[in-house]
């Protein structure tokens, strides 16, 4: 005879296959949230860090708030050093320990003063910082062992080559190169958000024709110019800016034709190594060459 379940017992059964039915459709409707969420999550922090990279904050008060809080303690310490290299260079080196000593502790207190406002939020600049930092400690070294150097030795004629040859001296240099040109690369990159017809990147090729540097904007050309300076190793106390005042004159006398120069990069090895370039020399050429030039409002513009 055919079993038959109870009333009871089917309203448990089928109660049991509908609970059933909606722990699994449950799940799968959790996992399904879980991962849009998911995916939303992960898509929202491409878009953010997509926006961060492209709307990094290089605004011109960020330029400011790193001229005065890095650049210039960083351009004061150097404006000291360059000056005591120079009296060394002239014989003038009788109280060479007690200045390198004092350009020891000049490059202590400035390393710390650049160190004093977070300029992270804007990678560039941070790294224009966090080099000009090492710089600085790199040049406390040099001038402690330089100033050691002169207490064991009387020949005050070898100082400043035996300063320039120190590892220290050398990674100093290099590493102030190369914050040079965060910083300006970080210009360049300001530039771009005012006007369009400014690229945010522009990379030095390896010739760089004298017709194609005339058609590039100012802000263009001082990029470069930090790049240049870079390439040589060159630690100088002018700014690019002025190496490229000094190239657009050169230029516009009509001496490149005359010498047979076609490249900026043999104008600019002219001019360097005749010493043609000076601090100040952009400021002095301003006027006459860039008039309707785009820069930001920073000092050693004006």
């Amino acid at each position: 005879m055919e079993k038959r379940l109870s009333r009871s017992a089917m309203i448990f059964s089928l109660g049991f296959v509908f609970m059933l039915v909606c722990a699994v459709g449950a799940f799968f409707y959790g996992v399904k949230i879980g991962t849009s969420k998911t995916e939303t999550k992960y898509e929202m922090k491409e878009l953010k860090s997509a926006a961060v990279e492209n709307n990094t904050p290089y605004q011109q008060q960020d330029l400011v708030s790193f001229y005065h809080t890095v650049f210039l303690p960083y351009r004061e310490f150097l404006t000291e050093w360059d000056d005591a290299i120079n009296d060394f260079a002239q014989g003038q080196s009788s109280n060479a320990s007690s200045r390198l000593k004092d350009l020891a502790d000049l490059a202590h207190s400035q390393k710390a003063e650049a160190s004093s406002f977070d300029m992270q939020k804007s990678p560039l600049l941070g790294d224009a910082q966090s080099n000009f930092i090492r710089s600085l400690e790199q040049f406390e070294q040099a001038a402690k062992a330089a100033a050691a150097a002169t207490v064991k030795s009387t020949d005050a004629s070898k100082l400043q080559s035996t300063i320039e040859q120190e590892q220290s001296y050398l990674t100093a240099v290099q590493q102030s190169l190369v914050a040079q040109q965060s910083y300006y690369s970080a210009i360049l990159k300001w530039g771009a958000t005012v006007e369009p017809n400014i690229p945010s990147e522009y990379k030095m090729p390896k010739v760089i024709e004298i017709k194609k540097w005339s058609s590039l904007p100012l802000i263009v050309k001082n990029k470069l110019m930090a790049d240049q300076l870079a390439a040589r190793k060159q630690l100088t106390i002018f700014y690019p800016q002025d190496l490229t005042s000094r190239i657009d004159d050169f230029i516009a006398s009509g001496q490149p034709s005359k010498m047979n120069l076609k490249s900026i990069s043999a104008i600019a090895d002219l001019l360097i190594e005749t010493e043609a370039v000076r601090s100040g020399d952009f400021i002095t050429n301003r006027t006459k060459l860039y008039k309707q030039e785009l820069l930001p409002q920073l000092p050693f513009f004006s």
